[in-house]
């Protein structure tokens, strides 16, 4: 058995739901957050440690973590999207890309690094997205707080460094999970990418993968790392050859 003990955020859908069933079964001691009661449930019956959670409040990011031991290995993955150009967005969908995508894994990277720092020992493993380093039209906002993300677990690792603490940052690129049903409610975006989506078990053993081996990044497909470098020389190209993905509705 395995005793590094880990927390994952969105552990009741998508990935994270895989990520959490997986580390269950390679006997690591689990404690996961989500929304869902019925999924939390479900995942306290298989072994893992549950707190039903709303991390866009800060008053739940605190009851979450005051109920966690000293953690070795944190997955940051809850995230929320919206797909519609800024000015048609409602203030309520901007606030919860950045309090969920934003705000939340910063809030909790701050309290869980405390403790790491202590023991000099952890890692912290972020699920961004290609949307961070590469946006597209009517995901403005959802690549934006992404690529907050970039940016923090970049500086982050060079702040933890000192500390023996380990910083991954995972960016797939779309994952065939209800993730786009929320987030474009055209289903448009789903149709232009159906062939090129990725499946979300094999985003969540890269993400498991990185456990027992740290690195610095994943990029998902891989290929997605050479786009990316791309855009950083060319970045009027890339985005032409993007233009297609959202049509006009």
């Amino acid at each position: 058995m395995n005793k590094k003990t880990i927390f994952i955020t969105g552990a009741t859908s998508g990935i994270g739901r895989i990520i959490t069933e997986l580390c269950i079964k390679k006997g690591y001691v689990v404690y996961a957050t989500g929304r869902n009661e019925s999924s939390l449930a479900t995942l306290s019956r298989m072994g893992a440690k549950v707190f039903q959670g709303d991390l866009s409040n800060l008053v739940d990011i605190d009851r979450v973590y005051s109920q966690l031991p000293p953690i070795d290995i944190a997955i940051i993955n809850a995230g929320v999207g919206t797909f519609e150009s800024a000015y048609d967005l409602l203030d309520e969908e901007i606030d919860n890309m950045i309090d969920i995508n934003i705000k939340a894994p910063i809030y909790l990277t701050k309290r869980l690094a405390k403790q790491m720092i202590i023991r000099k020992s952890g890692h912290i493993i972020f699920i961004g997205s290609q949307a961070g380093k590469v946006p597209t039209k009517k995901a403005s906002v959802y690549a934006a707080s992404k690529h907050a993300i970039t940016g923090f677990a970049n500086g982050l690792r060079m702040e933890l460094s000192p500390y023996n603490i380990q910083v991954t940052a995972v960016y797939p690129g779309p994952i065939d999970t209800p993730f786009l049903q929320k987030a474009d409610s055209t289903n448009k975006y789903r149709e232009v990418m159906e062939r090129y989506l990725l499946k979300p078990e094999n985003v969540a053993r890269e993400v498991v993968r990185t456990i027992d081996k740290p690195v610095r990044e994943v990029n998902l497909p891989r290929i997605m790392s050479a786009t990316s470098k791309l855009y950083a020389i060319a970045p009027r190209l890339v985005e032409k050859l993007g233009s297609g993905f959202f049509n006009k509705k």
